[in-house]
């Protein structure tokens, strides 16, 4: 393992200047960091403590536990640091310093681009889309992982504060970077390519995912777009062939373009449905058991490989990749047992929850199908019609009961009545009443979808069918 890479406080304070953030220094200028935490339980030696204030707590009532663990260097707001003067008073006594500055964010920012910055052989790939994202990131890092050390965001942090804190994962000795970079605001996605500056970038789609933020599709795209925005005619953008915003993301990009899909994924010769068992991929003369489920997967698994193979991945290293990738939490998960559960519930908009129910009509299924729905959130204005969208479709589905939970899916109950559903059908608000809904109709055989946007916690049904 290489040597870590670390920033004394004095650094930090130039390269912070160096972005026209007024900051100054309290403390041991020499005091040394090499990561960071926006958590004052994870945070100690070596760590650099950032605190943001947040919706239920403030970053900055935590600095002097985040001292007393051994953390030599703070990153605080100039305002919230004067109103705590004990602050002060530990690093008076103490070895550690504090970076002052009227925002937080905007300077966390600059020292995550810095700790990249000092790997500058770090082959960068950024990946973002309003869905699949996660799952195209861990696919791309399975097959990379092949012929070299990767960096990777963990889990889905991929915001303006969370890619900033992958970055400073970055330890100095990987070959590849593959970090995943979302947005839910203009100019969001501006701040991350400036921190990353991707060397090749992969838009995955661009679907309804924070519409009620942005306002509209066009604006989703044109936010997803700058992704491209560092590029200077180096780099490689990669777009899905059949994306209906194609057209506009490529628009003047400064690099090349490569489609991706059936189609167009150099290499692919077919691939067959296995169901709940995935994909079998025909690719560059190889056979491939690729085990995520769904067409959307096969999008993802099509990506990676025009991707890998841009990048110079020996094909049975890419092969290797695909057949290693399992299903993160809530992401396409089959859980079998009594009843079978498709565990689809880390996130949700009506083209994925569209397609989830078609991936569960399509199979060969000798028992009953269940399909719980719960509420889309972040639809904003679109909430509605989205909602009885999606209940209109259900009632067309090859389900046998309809499970609809949370107060936006009354609408989609409502939607699938009228469109004349006659199997059993069920709306709550309550979730101790949607486990006994369920428990009561259940049987051994049974084939149960979850689906919901990840603030539904929709896995709480779970015992309540056997699992």
């Amino acid at each position: 393992m290489a040597e870590p890479l670390r920033f004394s406080a004095a650094e930090a304070l130039a390269i912070i200047g160096g972005v026209g953030i007024q900051a100054r220094l309290l403390g041991n200028a020499g005091a040394v960091y090499s990561r960071a935490s926006l958590d004052s339980r994870k945070a100690g030696e070596g760590s650099l403590f950032a605190a943001f204030a947040g919706e239920k707590s403030d970053g900055h009532d935590f600095a002097l536990a985040a001292l007393a663990a051994g953390c030599p260097v703070l990153l605080l707001e100039e305002a919230a640091f004067a109103a705590r003067p004990a602050i002060a008073s530990a690093l008076a006594a103490g070895k550690a310093a504090a970076l002052l500055v009227p925002s937080v964010l905007p300077a966390f920012q600059a020292l995550a681009r810095a700790k990249r910055l000092r790997h500058p052989g770090l082959l960068r790939v950024g990946i973002t889309g309003s869905s699949g994202k996660t799952t195209t990131k861990e696919i791309v890092a399975s097959i990379l992982s092949r012929a070299g050390k990767v960096a990777m965001n963990p889990g889905n942090l991929n915001s303006d504060q969370g890619l900033a804190l992958s970055l400073f994962g970055i330890e100095g000795d990987e070959k590849f970077g593959v970090f995943e970079m979302g947005m839910n605001r203009r100019g969001e996605m501006d701040e991350l390519a400036a921190m990353y500056e991707p060397d090749l970038a992969l838009i995955t789609n661009v679907g309804t995912a924070h519409i009620g933020i942005l306002g509209s599709r066009q604006a989703i795209a044109e936010e997803k777009k700058r992704i491209f925005s560092r590029f200077d005619g180096r780099q490689i953008g990669f777009l899905r062939e059949d994306e209906e915003f194609g057209a506009f993301l490529a628009e003047a990009v400064k690099g090349e373009i490569v489609k991706y899909g059936l189609r167009s994924t150099a290499g692919f010769a077919g691939a067959e449905d296995l169901g709940l068992d995935g994909w079998a991929i025909d690719w560059e003369g190889l056979h491939v058991r690729f085990p995520l489920i769904g067409r959307h997967n096969l999008d993802n698994a099509l990506a990676a490989l025009a991707l890998s193979a841009r990048m110079g991945i020996r094909a049975e290293d890419a092969a290797a990749g695909l057949e290693a990738v399992r299903p993160l939490f809530g992401r396409s998960e089959i859980l079998r047992g009594p009843v079978t559960v498709v565990r689809d519930c880390y996130n949700a908009n009506p083209e994925s929850v569209e397609a989830a129910m078609g991936f569960c009509d399509a199979l060969s299924w000798k028992g009953r199908r269940a399909y719980v729905l719960g509420s889309m959130l972040e639809l904003g204005p679109e909430s509605e019609a989205a909602h009885r969208r999606i209940g209109a479709f259900a009632a067309s589905s090859r389900a046998e009961a309809l499970f609809f939970f949370g107060e936006e899916t009354r609408v989609s109950w409502e939607a699938a009545r009228a469109e004349g559903f006659s199997g059993f059908i069920a709306h709550e608000d309550e979730m101790d009443a949607l486990r006994s809904s369920l428990s009561s109709w259940r049987r051994d055989g049974d084939l149960v979808l979850l689906k919901a946007s990840r603030g539904m916690a929709l896995e709480r049904v779970l015992d309540a069918i056997g699992h």
